[in-house]
């Protein structure tokens, strides 16, 4: 029989997720070098290639990836051992740490904090603010155990990694200056603001995320500026430089602008959480998604 060695296995899988063996390494807190040597004995270990050169770089053969495709359930299965030993030793106490984005932390991971310290006293969230794209990477690489990201940014249902579950459809709001002529209109859609001067990102999820929302109203909005964060936004919206699209989750706390529903042309983000495939049985991890999932359900 094959001698199937996890620890090795372990790190195939980490170089299929991060690319290079460099990356690899520093993902592992190993050197790139000590990472070839435990490949290359996996390789004379299974008696397959799994690696060949690519330029400057490796690339995984067919036969590593037959060999990814059987590990992800053996890996899967570890996971599952380990959250019922887990369970076994410590109950419903133990730690969890969460990788969420930015807004996310306040209206969904403090309150989910909050209702464990008197629910759960025995179980600690640790939370790491991420951008959504990196949470998976994160949560792949066993950093985090339970990843708050964007639906946009989650990886495919095919993905046999991640269980994924969908906390809350997150409406888009219009921030408008206070004294915006439409300001106190009756009813307002995306197409009543086709000429007005727009503030979004400038590259990635939210530049996307504004101008799929205007194209179906009938316009590209035009970007007056640029800005990733909500503090920059809202203050520029404010100060009349333009208008935004504004997530619920950020809009809901929102001061000095004025704020108004979408009500016929509403554009949603879905807001997702994930875990590794296999942790699902851990009890504090349970625990650590009920409390995020009542979160949610507040902002329904």
């Amino acid at each position: 029989m094959t001698d199937w060695d996890i620890k090795k296995l372990r790190i195939l899988r980490t170089l299929a997720d991060q690319g290079t063996v460099t990356a690899t390494a520093e993902a592992l807190h190993m050197t790139p070098s000590a990472v070839s040597q435990q490949l290359t004995n996996l390789a004379r270990q299974l008696g397959v290639p799994l690696l060949e050169p690519q330029g400057r770089r490796v690339r995984l053969t067919d036969a590593a990836h037959l060999v990814l495709r059987h590990t992800e359930a053996v890996f899967a299965q570890l996971e599952r051992a380990d959250a019922e030993l887990t369970g076994y030793r410590s109950g419903e106490s133990g730690e969890v740490r969460v990788g969420a984005f930015s807004t996310a932390v306040p209206v969904l991971v403090v309150p989910a904090v909050a209702a464990l310290r008197l629910t759960h006293p025995g179980i600690e969230l640790r939370v790491r603010e991420t951008e959504a794209a990196e949470s998976y990477e994160l949560l792949s690489a066993g950093t985090v155990d339970l990843a708050l990201s964007l639906a946009a940014h989650a990886p495919t249902a095919r993905d046999t990694r991640f269980t994924r579950i969908t906390l809350l459809e997150d409406p888009l709001d219009v921030a408008l200056p206070p004294d915006h002529p439409l300001a106190a209109a009756p009813v307002l859609r995306l197409a009543d603001l086709s000429a007005d001067r727009w503030i979004y990102g400038g590259s990635g999820p939210w530049s996307e995320i504004t101008r799929s929302a205007c194209e179906p109203a009938g316009f590209v909005p035009e970007q007056a500026h640029s800005a990733s964060g909500w503090t920059a936004i809202l203050a520029m919206v404010e100060a009349g430089m333009g208008v935004a699209l504004v997530p619920r989750m950020v809009s809901a706390r929102a001061s000095g602008v004025t704020v108004r529903t979408l009500t016929h042309d509403r554009p949603t983000r879905h807001v997702i959480a994930a875990l590794r495939r296999g942790t699902e049985a851990a009890p504090a991890l349970a625990q650590a998604l009920k409390a995020l999932q009542r979160a949610a359900g507040t902002l329904g």
